[in-house]
C-alpha cells in the first residue's frame, strides 16, 4: 500500500510570508538625496565671496505687488488669460491627471461581460432547433503584494506634480517676459523723447553754422557740412529707434495673444521697483524654483520606477472568477448560475534578460534625473549671481553716466558760447560735445532699463512671478 504524505502548504505559506517580508524595501518613499546647494549665489560685490543670506521674501512677492504700473498690470492678466504655452501647459496638467487616475483605477478589478447566444438545428429535421445562451461575467484582481501598482501609482504623481511644477515655470517667464518688454518700451520712449531733443538741437547748430558762414569771416562750408551731418545722423539713430519700437510692440503683442499693435504704456520715470536685497540663496531654492522642484520631481518618478522595475523580479498573483447565467446549452430550461473562481501565481524565470536589462535602464535614468537635478540647482544659483551682479554694476554705471550727462550739458553750453566769441573753438568741439552728451544720456537711460530689467531677471530666477 503506497502512503500519501500531505502537501506542505505550511512551507509554502512560509516561503511566501519570507518573500513578502523581502519585498518590503519595494515600498519605500522618495527621500531627498543631497545635492550641492549651499554658497551657490556668489557676493555681487568685486571680491566674489558667497553668500549666507536669503532672499527668499523678494522670490515669494506676488506679481501684483512688485509690478506696480496699472498698465502693465492689464498687460500681464491678459496674457496669463491668453497665452498658448500657457493654456498648452494646463492641458498637459489635465493630461497627466487622467493617467494618474489610471493608476489609481489599476488597483481595482477589471469586469468583462460577453453575452452569447446560439440556434442549432439538425440536418435531418431542421423544424427541431436547440437555442441556447450563456451570459459571463468575469472578473480578474491583481493582488498587488509586490508593489508593481503601488509604485505606478507614485510615479504617475511625481509627473504630475513634474507637470504642475512646468505649468508655474511657464507662467513665471510670461509674467517676466511681459514685464522685460514693457520696461524695453519705456526705455525706447524715453530715448526717443532724448533724440528728438538732440534732433532740435543739432538742427539749430546746423542753421546757426550756416548763418556765421554767410555772415562772418573765417568760417568755412566745412564747418556747415559737418553740422548737417551731425543732424542727420541724429535723425538716423531716431528711424532706428522708431524700428525698435515697433519690433518690440509686436513681441510683446504676441506674447499676450493680440494681433500686433501699439501698446498702451506710461512713463519710465514713473515706475518704482525694489532696490535692495538680500544677495544670497540657499537650499530655498529648492522650494522657491519650479523648475527645480520639477527636476526633483522627475528625479522622484525615476526613483519609484526603479522600484517598479525591481517588483517585476516577483511573482505576480492574480484572482479572477466567473460567473455565468445559462440554459446549458438549451437542455435546462429555464437558465441556472455557474460560478468559478480562480487564483494564479506566475513567477518569472527567464525573461530573455528584459527584467534584468529594464532595473539597469531604470538606474542609470535615476543617475540621469539626479545629475539634472544638481545642474538645475547650480544653473538656478549662476542665474541669481548674474541678476545681482547686472543690478549692482548698472547701479553704479547709471550713477556715473549721471554725473557724465551733467558734466557733458555744461560744456556743450559753454562750447557753444566760445565759438560765439572767440576764434579758438572750432565747430567740430561743438558736433563733439554734442554728440558725447547725446551718447552719455542715451547711456544712463540705458543704465536704468538694465536695473529694472535685473531686478526682474531675479525675481525669475527666485522662483517668483507665479502668484
Amino acid at each position: 500500500m503506497t502512503n500519501h504524505k500531505p502537501l506542505p502548504w505550511g512551507g509554502v505559506g512560509v516561503g511566501l510570508f519570507c518573500l513578502f517580508l523581502s519585498s518590503c524595501g519595494l515600498y519605500n518613499k522618495y527621500e531627498r538625496p543631497e545635492v550641492v546647494a549651499d554658497g551657490i549665489v556668489r557676493n555681487p560685490l568685486a571680491d566674489g565671496s558667497l553668500q549666507s543670506a536669503d532672499t527668499a521674501s523678494f522670490g515669494n512677492l506676488p506679481w501684483r505687488q512688485l509690478f506696480t504700473d496699472p498698465q502693465l498690470q492689464v498687460l500681464i492678466e491678459q496674457g496669463l488669460e491668453k497665452n498658448p504655452d500657457l493654456l498648452n501647459a494646463a492641458l498637459n496638467v489635465q493630461i497627466v491627471n487622467e493617467a494618474l487616475k489610471c493608476a489609481r483605477l489599476a488597483f481595482l478589478p477589471s469586469l468583462s461581460l460577453s453575452a452569447q447566444g446560439t440556434i442549432a438545428s439538425l440536418r435531418t429535421d431542421p423544424a427541431v432547433t436547440t437555442k441556447s445562451y450563456q451570459v459571463p461575467l468575469s472578473a480578474s484582481w491583481n493582488v498587488d503584494l509586490f508593489g508593481n501598482l503601488l509604485n505606478a501609482k507614485r510615479s504617475a504623481q511625481m509627473q504630475l506634480i513634474a507637470t504642475q511644477d512646468y505649468q508655474t515655470v511657464v507662467k513665471c517667464n510670461i509674467v517676466s517676459g511681459i514685464a522685460n518688454l514693457y520696461y524695453t518700451l519705456l526705455m525706447i520712449d524715453r530715448q526717443m523723447e532724448i533724440v528728438t531733443d538732440m534732433e532740435q538741437l543739432t538742427k539749430a547748430t546746423w542753421e546757426k553754422m550756416q548763418f556765421m558762414h554767410e555772415n562772418r569771416v573765417g568760417y568755412r562750408s566745412t564747418a556747415v557740412q559737418s553740422a548737417e551731418a551731425a543732424y542727420y545722423s541724429v535723425q538716423a539713430q531716431k528711424v532706428d529707434l522708431q524700428r525698435q519700437m515697433r519690433e518690440v510692440e509686436n513681441s510683446l503683442s504676441l506674447l499676450i495673444a493680440q494681433p500686433a499693435q501699439t501698446i498702451k504704456r506710461g512713463k519710465l520715470a514713473d515706475q518704482s521697483l525694489p532696490s535692495t536685497f538680500s544677495t544670497g540663496v540657499s537650499i530655498g531654492l529648492l522650494n522657491n524654483r519650479a523648475d527645480v522642484h520639477a527636476a526633483e520631481m522627475a528625479l522622484a518618478q525615476c526613483f519609484y520606477d526603479v522600484q517598479q522595475a525591481r517588483s517585476r523580479f516577483y511573482p505576480s498573483i492574480t484572482i479572477s472568477g466567473t460567473g455565468a447565467f445559462t440554459n446549458n446549452n438549451g437542455m435546462v430550461n429555464p437558465g441556472k448560475l455557474l460560478l468559478s473562481a480562480v487564483g494564479s501565481l506566475v513567477q518569472p524565470i527567464f525573461q530573455h534578460g528584459q527584467i534584468v536589462a529594464g532595473l539597469k535602464v531604470a538606474k542609470m535614468q535615476y543617475e540621469q534625473k539626479y545629475n539634472t537635478w544638481q545642474n538645475t540647482v547650480l544653473k538656478a544659483g549662476n542665474e541669481v549671481s548674474n541678476a545681482l551682479v547686472s543690478y549692482n554694476a548698472s547701479a553704479e554705471k547709471g550713477d556715473l553716466d549721471s554725473k557724465r550727462v551733467a558734466v557733458l550739458k555744461q560744456n556743450v553750453e559753454d562750447t557753444k558760447k566760445l565759438m560765439e566769441s572767440s576764434s579758438n573753438t572750432t565747430y567740430l568741439e561743438v558736433i563733439s560735445a554734442q554728440s558725447n552728451l547725446l551718447n552719455a544720456e542715451i547711456s544712463e537711460v540705458t543704465d536704468q532699463f538694465n536695473k529694472m530689467q535685473a531686478v526682474v531677471n531675479l525675481y525669475q530666477a527666485l522662483g517668483g512671478g507665479a502668484k
